[in-house]
Formats: structure tokens, C-alpha cells, sequence
């Protein structure tokens, strides 16, 4: 028995119980959600009752870590259970190579029927390429105005909304939450998601066919418009701010990270009172995810089809909300790269919290080993599976992340085209990596030095002993070493020579 065979045939049975059928997917996903913003992982503020029962009943994972700290390369590691730079999609709205499987793809070819809402993010970003994909049910929005085009919930509203032609990040003047939403909340993305996601959910579930149904939200992503009565839902609260960043911190940090915090109109110096309105509205902008997860699951419920379902909760990345003096993510912080990340499988998984160190290229492999299909031999996130069932794990000793910056500060005025030899804008090299263990991270840009961080005794990730903790930052490189040559094994050497 090969160690991948080995690693699914527990799992797998649990499908394969009283010759059962297939459980059915629900995959939520939020976009730009930290870890610490969410009532389950003990944040005594927000208000997210929904996802928290989830998190209380399933496994949440305490210690997820993205792929990448951007939106396209970290979806696309979570639907191929492969990293950035082997399925080589490195920065937003560039094409996925057509090589790449899906996991609507495999789960289709298996036998289920697959939709999605909300936000994929593909490219292009039309309905056309999404099918491709293996989505047999589509009703895009990818929330960007340069998407609107194909965006089906700005067609829905154009037919639906008597004030359409107000846009739908408009701000309404004179509100004490000066990000409070100019159209009401029925109008608005997040509704129109959860809509959508309920009646995709109707259509797959009166298929003969298990479902895999992926119902994909905006929020809590900048801008942070949120509409009535949700603008005023954190009116009064206190959020405790980050602490204030000099230019002279900023400056010390390796060049590629600075050009990243002071890009266009730096907000280091961003004003107190404006920050608490951009959390508040932040916090609002998950409760009102949190308001439609609740009304999917009473659909799911209420058409018998949650004994059944695994349920998955996951976002794309973090965001900084001016930690470390800059909005927003691509940065390796723990803000950026941990996220929120629970699986609930009624009477199959029991209940509990794991601070092992994982990615979400598991997410692939652990669906398929739950569902009893077989993992491809090219995927390279391990199964949680045997974790979740008892059937015996091996916890990973580090994760990784990688990026590349300089797309953040490139495009429009800030176009900084890359000179092969040169860099981008004095950057020589655009590509940097993490490695973190349990104690340790580090970052690595090559060419401008790196950053090393000492978790355990500075959490917060102030203190870069890059320079002089200089045994540990061999160990770490020789880690980042290891990881590049051999992540591409599978695609690189005949199966059969595999262990």
C-alpha cells in the first residue's frame, strides 16, 4: 500500500459505511477574513452566532495558513491542493494553466453535481471559463468593477432595483459611520450571494446526485460599505487598535516590504477615529456573512440534507487593517496568511480544536479522502482526514506561503513595468517565501535581506532578528530549500518511483 493509499483508506470508509451514499459539500468562503475576527476563535466583539455553532460542532483548525497573502494564487491553491509555484498562477486575474484539475472538476468526473456563488475570481471572469472549470451552476460576482461586465449580480440588480444606478459601494453623506451603504441590504452583493446560494443549493438538491455547492462572499474585503442597520451594529464599541508604526519602523523592514506598506498614499499616519469606522464596519461586514450562512443552512435543513453534508469554512487571506502600518494583505504577517478554517460532518467527525500547523492545499485531499475518492498523486497538501477520524497523523513541523509584491504596486500611476535583469522599481527580484514552524518565521526576500520572527516570545512579529539569529536563519532557509525541491516530485518524477 503506497503512504497516499494509506493515508485515505480510513477516511474513505467512512463514505463507503453501510454502503452509504456520498455525503454532499457545502464550501463556504469568505474573502480577506482574519483568523482572530470571528466569535469561535475568542473574540468577545463580533456577532457571528452562525458560524460559530459550526465552528463548536465540526473540527476548527486554529493554525490555517494560506498559500499565498492575495486573492487569485490562494484560491486557486485551494481548489487544486497545489502550491502557487507549481500551478504557477502568481498574481490576480492572470489564466490558470488549462493543466490544472479543479476539485469541481474531480468531484463532477466522480459523480457530483457542482455549483458556485459569489466570488471565484478565475480568468477570465466569465460564466464561460467558469463552467470549464467543471461548475455545472454559476452566478458570478467577483465584487471588482473592471468584473462588472460579466458580473450576474449587477445584471440581477440592473432588473431588479428601482435606484440601480446608484453604485453599489456608494456611501451615503452625513452618516456617523461615514462607510455606511447607500443602498439597502437587499440590494446589496452579500444578499444577492446568499440568494443565489440558496437556490443553487434547491436546483443541485433535487438532483439523483450527491452535491458539492461552493457559495462564495465578498465581504468582509475593502472597501467596507455596509448598509443599514448593519453600519450601525458596532456604533459605540471600542475596537483596540493596532499600535501606531513609524516611517522609521517601516524603513527598517527589507525593501520589498517597505515599497509594499508605502505604495500610492501610505496610511501609517491614518487617523484614529477613521481606523475604529473602517474595524467596526469590518467586524459589521462578517456579521452580514454571518446573517446569510445562517439562512443557508436552514435551506440546507430544511430539505433534509444536512445529516449529510460536510461543511467547510475557509477564506482566501487575512487583512492588516493597519497592523504594521498598512491596510490590506500580501505581507506574510500573521493577519494576512492565518485564517479561519473549520469542516463539519454531523455524527462522522467529532467535535474538536486543533492547533496543528496546516495549509489549505489539505483542503483538496481531505474532501476527497471524506468522500472516498481517490487523491491524485500530483496533489501536494496532505489529508486532515486521519486527523479528524483518529485513524492515525504525522503533524507537519512547518507551513509555507510565497508572493510576489510588486504586484501590488504596479498598474495605473504606479505602472512599474519588470525589466528582465533590473527588478521592478529597484526591487531585483519580485518573488519572496515563508516558512514557519511553531516557534519561528521567516521570510525571504531575495537579494533584500528577510525578516525572522521569534513567535513565541513576540507574537506580535516586531522584533526582526534576521540579523541576528543567524544559525536559526540557515535552519529556516535550508527548510525553504527543501520544500522547493521536492513540492514538484509528483509532477516531475514517474509515479511509480514514488514512495
Amino acid at each position: 500500500m503506497t503512504r497516499r493509499q494509506l493515508l485515505g483508506s480510513t477516511a474513505a470508509s467512512l463514505s463507503a459505511q453501510s454502503n452509504a451514499p456520498r455525503p454532499n459539500i457545502l464550501f463556504l468562503m469568505t474573502d480577506q477574513h482574519r483568523v482572530d475576527v470571528l466569535g469561535a476563535n475568542g473574540n468577545t466583539i463580533i456577532k457571528t452566532p452562525h458560524l460559530d455553532s459550526l465552528a463548536r460542532r465540526g473540527v476548527n483548525f486554529s493554525h490555517m495558513f494560506v498559500q499565498a497573502p492575495v486573492c487569485v494564487p490562494s484560491r486557486v491553491s485551494h481548489f487544486t491542493g497545489r502550491y502557487p509555484h507549481s500551478h504557477r498562477n502568481r498574481v490576480n486575474y492572470t489564466p490558470c494553466d488549462p493543466r490544472e484539475v479543479f476539485l469541481q472538476r474531480r468531484l463532477k468526473d466522480a459523480g457530483y453535481v457542482t455549483g458556485s456563488a459569489g466570488k471565484l475570481h478565475y480568468y477570465p471572469a466569465t460564466r464561460e471559463h467558469a463552467i470549464s472549470t467543471g461548475w455545472d451552476e454559476v452566478a458570478l460576482d467577483d465584487g471588482v468593477a473592471h468584473t462588472d461586465p460579466f458580473s450576474d449580480y449587477v445584471k440581477w440588480r440592473r432588473a431588479n432595483d428601482p435606484n440601480a444606478a446608484t453604485p453599489y459601494l456608494a456611501t451615503k453623506p452625513g452618516a456617523a459611520n461615514p462607510f455606511r451603504g447607500a443602498i439597502p441590504y437587499e440590494y446589496t452583493p452579500t444578499a444577492w450571494t446568499g440568494r443565489e446560494s440558496r437556490a443553487i443549493l434547491r436546483k443541485l438538491a433535487a438532483s439523483s446526485k450527491p452535491f458539492f455547492l461552493h457559495a462564495s462572499f465578498f465581504k468582509p474585503h475593502a472597501p467596507h460599505t455596509v448598509p443599514e442597520p448593519f453600519d450601525s451594529m458596532y456604533s459605540g464599541v471600542e475596537i483596540p487598535p493596532p499600535a501606531r508604526v513609524t516611517r522609521e519602523e517601516i524603513e527598517r523592514l527589507p525593501l520589498p516590504l517597505q515599497r509594499l506598506i508605502l505604495r500610492g498614499r501610505p496610511q501609517y499616519e491614518m487617523d484614529r477615529a477613521r481606523l475604529q469606522w473602517i474595524w467596526r464596519s469590518y467586524y459589521a461586514g462578517i456579521s452580514m456573512v454571518d446573517r446569510e450562512v445562517g439562512l443557508i443552512l436552514e435551506e440546507l435543513e430544511r430539505m433534509g440534507k444536512a445529516g449529510n453534508t460536510i461543511i467547510v469554512l475557509s477564506s482566501d487571506h487575512g487583512d492588516q487593517l493597519l497592523e504594521h502600518g498598512f491596510e490590506g494583505k500580501n505581507a506574510f504577517f500573521e493577519s494576512s496568511v492565518r485564517i479561519p478554517f473549520f469542516i463539519t460532518w454531523p455524527s462522522k467527525i467529532a467535535a474538536a480544536r486543533y492547533n496543528h500547523l496546516v495549509e489549505t492545499v489539505d483542503l483538496v485531499p481531505t474532501l476527497l479522502d471524506l468522500v472516498g475518492v481517490p487523491v491524485p498523486v500530483n496533489v501536494q497538501g496532505r489529508s486532515l482526514a486521519p486527523l479528524m477520524t483518529g485513524s492515525g497523523y504525522t503533524p507537519r513541523e512547518a507551513v509555507f506561503s510565497e508572493n510576489i509584491i510588486p504586484e501590488v504596486i504596479t498598474g495605473g500611476t504606479l505602472d512599474m513595468p519588470y525589466t528582465p535583469g533590473k527588478g521592478v522599481a529597484g526591487i531585483r527580484h519580485p518573488d519572496c517565501k515563508m516558512v514557519r514552524t511553531r516557534d519561528w518565521k521567516f521570510n525571504y526576500y531575495p537579494g533584500h535581506g528577510g525578516e525572522l520572527y521569534d513567535l513565541a516570545n513576540d507574537p506580535g512579529e516586531t522584533r526582526n532578528l534576521y540579523r541576528d539569529r543567524t544559525s536559526i536563519v540557515r535552519e529556516m532557509k535550508d527548510r525553504l530549500l527543501d520544500w522547493m525541491i521536492t513540492a514538484d516530485e509528483a509532477d516531475q518524477i514517474a509515479p511509480k518511483w514514488l514512495l
